[in-house]
């Protein structure tokens, strides 16, 4: 592996630090959710915007759609250097990371033409609808169906754990369209207006105290067929390209590392627990692995290589250490653990808020056990877990 960076790279990523040194404040400490500002979407748009101005914000997309035509080493660097900075991003995560790009890749000449640009820009902001009540991880198995009408599908059904849903313009959504094939080969993807009648977005209130998450009710949603990515019953494949997109974007984990920690207990006095110092090397150690991981990733992509499913790796590792680490933070704190107020709790309460977050990161993007299945099938070889549905028309069940 080769740690260091080619002379075009330390160019590109000297250029991506003088720029958001001019736009933006360095990141003082390990925000969770600093989207909990009341102002935090405005800004966030009006970053996209600059971004974009400046083709910094898709740095892989050719120029021809507003991207920079660049290197996917070079998107690397940017995240790199834009994660030191206090950078509002999150609403643009999902539809820039997983969306649009599937827009892109299935959509018409006249969706990338209506679309593309907008989210760029951030004039519009994107969701996902994949997940139901009873289809989370296994995503082929979904109930939400949608019949053909004429020119349009008329959509019924449920989603839920939808990020975003409720400030989104418009969303990808994956519904059965055949029920009498097997479950992988009925589903079919669709463009969805959220303003429209019939879509419901329904905040869920979390524990973590913010509401990013949501359900969403489709009652007689009307769309045009001419919304339809890919050919009807081919959404499963669609769906893999969204898919590998999602479980990249979301393999790190924001919060608190082994070095905030540290920093705490230096204050606390708690180094001088010596089971405590132990838990701090294993988070160490697991850091450091981790790390060395994403290098193997940033030198296949600075050779033009693709990188495999081992990148499954990042957030099985990550989101459980995100809560290990602040459930330690906690103990640590003994009876003002229980004190999640940011203006009264020890570190800003950011080990409380990261604590309540850490169970969602696990689920996001894959399970860890579905996460865990990919490494062990595509990159370990192990033979597949036995399924019984895998030949039967979906509606046998």
């Amino acid at each position: 592996m080769d740690f260091t960076d080619s002379t075009e790279e330390a160019a590109f990523r000297a250029e991506a630090n003088a720029f958001l040194s001019q736009h933006l404040e360095p990141k003082k400490a390990a925000a969770i959710r600093s989207g909990r500002r009341d102002d935090y979407l405005q800004r966030a748009k009006d970053w996209q915007k600059v971004k974009a101005e400046n083709q910094f914000a898709q740095i892989t997309w050719p120029k021809e759609i507003g991207g920079r035509g660049g290197s996917s080493m070079q998107q690397v660097i940017w995240n790199q250097e834009e994660g030191k900075f206090d950078a509002p991003t999150g609403p643009f995560a999902i539809g820039l990371g997983m969306c649009v790009p599937t827009v892109i890749a299935f959509g018409s000449d006249e969706h990338k033409q209506r679309y593309v640009q907008k989210a760029l820009f951030g004039e519009e902001i994107w969701c996902q609808l994949f997940s139901e009540p009873a289809a989370g991880s296994d995503v082929a198995g979904l109930k939400t169906k949608a019949v053909k009408d004429g020119d349009d599908w008329v959509i019924n059904g449920q989603k839920v754990w939808t990020s975003g849903a409720h400030y989104s313009d418009y969303g990808i959504v994956l519904v059965r369209t055949d029920p009498d094939v097997p479950k992988h080969k009925g589903l079919t993807m669709f463009i969805v207006d959220m303003k429209q009648e019939g879509v419901d977005v329904r905040p869920i209130h979390q524990a973590s105290g913010g509401s990013e998450f949501n359900e969403v009710y489709f009652t007689d949603v009307r769309i045009p067929d001419s919304d339809r990515l890919g050919e009807p019953g081919m959404g499963w494949k669609v769906a893999l390209v969204t898919l590998m997109n999602e479980r990249l974007a979301v393999g790190g984990s924001p919060g608190p590392d082994w070095a905030e920690i540290m920093d705490y207990a230096r204050g606390s006095g708690s180094m001088s627990d010596a089971a405590f110092r132990a838990k701090l090397a294993d988070w160490y150690v697991a850091a450091q692995g981790y790390k060395l991981t994403k290098f193997r990733t940033q030198t296949a992509l600075s050779k033009g290589e693709t990188p495999g499913p081992e990148n499954s790796i990042g957030k099985v590792i990550t989101a459980n250490h995100l809560q290990d680490i602040c459930n330690s933070a906690i103990e640590m704190q003994d009876h003002y653990g229980i004190i999640s107020d940011k203006d009264h709790a020890p570190a800003d309460a950011i080990f409380q808020e990261s604590f309540m977050w850490a169970p969602g990161l696990r689920i996001a993007g894959g399970t860890d056990e579905i996460l865990k299945n990919i490494i062990a099938e595509r990159v370990l070889g192990l033979p597949q877990d036995v399924r019984v549905d895998k030949d039967k028309p979906f509606s046998a069940f």
